[in-house]
C-alpha cells in the first residue's frame, strides 16, 4: 500500500509544480492563450484533488501504527493544494480585471473606483469561500478521526475478547492439572500404604521364621 501512497506522490510533485509554473505566467500573458491557460490550471487542479482523494484512500489502508507519518504527509500536501488554489483565484481575479480593461479601453479609467470596489467584493467571497472549504475539510477531518478511533475500539475489542477466551482455556486446563495431581496424589498414597503393609508382612514373616529358626535349634539342643 505504501508504495502506492509513493507513487501518487510523485505524480502530486510533477502536476503541482507544473501548475505553480503556469500560474506564475497566467498575467504574463494575454488573449486566447492566457484563456487556455487559466483553463488548463483548472483542468490540473482538479487532477491534484484526485490524488489527494486516492492518497487519502491509500492511507485508511495503511497499518494504525504506521499511519500517522502518511497523515502528516498527506496534511501538508492539502495545504500546498490550498495556497496552489488561492494563488490561482488571485491570478484570475488579475486576468479578469485586465480583460475588463481591455474591453473598456479608454472609459477604464472612469470606472477605477468600481473595478477596485469589484476586486474587494471578490476578495472577501474568495476569503468566505476558503473559510468554506476549511470548516468543510475540518469536518472531514473529525470524520475520519472518529473513523478510526472506532477501528481502533473494535481491534482492541477484539484483542480483549481473544485475551479473555486465552485466559478462560489456561483456567480450565489449570483445573484439568489440579484434578489430574489430586488423582496421581492418591495413587501415589494407595501405592506407599500397601509398600508399608509388605513390609510389615516381611519383618513378621521374617520374625516368625527366626523364632521357629530359634525354636528348632533349642528343641535339638534340649533332646541330647
Amino acid at each position: 500500500m505504501s508504495s502506492d501512497f509513493e507513487a501518487y506522490e510523485q505524480d502530486f510533485g510533477t502536476v503541482t509544480a507544473e501548475i505553480t509554473n503556469k500560474i506564475g505566467r497566467i498575467p504574463k500573458l494575454s488573449g486566447e492563450e492566457k484563456t487556455q491557460l487559466v483553463l488548463n490550471v483548472d483542468k490540473q487542479l482538479e487532477e491534484v484533488r484526485e490524488l489527494l482523494e486516492q492518497m487519502d484512500l491509500e492511507v485508511r489502508e495503511i497499518p494504525i501504527q504506521s499511519r500517522a507519518m502518511y497523515n502528516s504527509r498527506l496534511k501538508s500536501y492539502k495545504q500546498e493544494v490550498e495556497k496552489l488554489e488561492k494563488d490561482f483565484k488571485r491570478s484570475r481575479i488579475a486576468y479578469s480585471d485586465e480583460v475588463r480593461n481591455e474591453l473598456l479601453g479608454d472609459d477604464a479609467s472612469s470606472s477605477e473606483s468600481q473595478l477596485i470596489k469589484l476586486r474587494e467584493e471578490r476578495a472577501h467571497l474568495l476569503d468566505n469561500t476558503e473559510k468554506l472549504e476549511r470548516s468543510s475539510r475540518r469536518l472531514e477531518a473529525g470524520y475520519q478521526i472518529a473513523v478510526e478511533t472506532e477501528q481502533v475500539g473494535q481491534e482492541i475489542l477484539s484483542n480483549l475478547h481473544s485475551d479473555r477466551e486465552k485466559i478462560q482455556r489456561a483456567r480450565e486446563r489449570l483445573r484439568e492439572t489440579d484434578a489430574n495431581l489430586g488423582k496421581s496424589s492418591r495413587i501415589l498414597t494407595g501405592m506407599l500404604r500397601r509398600i508399608i503393609q509388605n513390609r510389615v508382612l516381611v519383618f513378621i514373616l521374617g520374625a516368625i521364621i527366626l523364632l521357629t529358626i530359634i525354636l528348632a535349634i533349642y528343641f535339638n539342643l534340649r533332646g541330647h
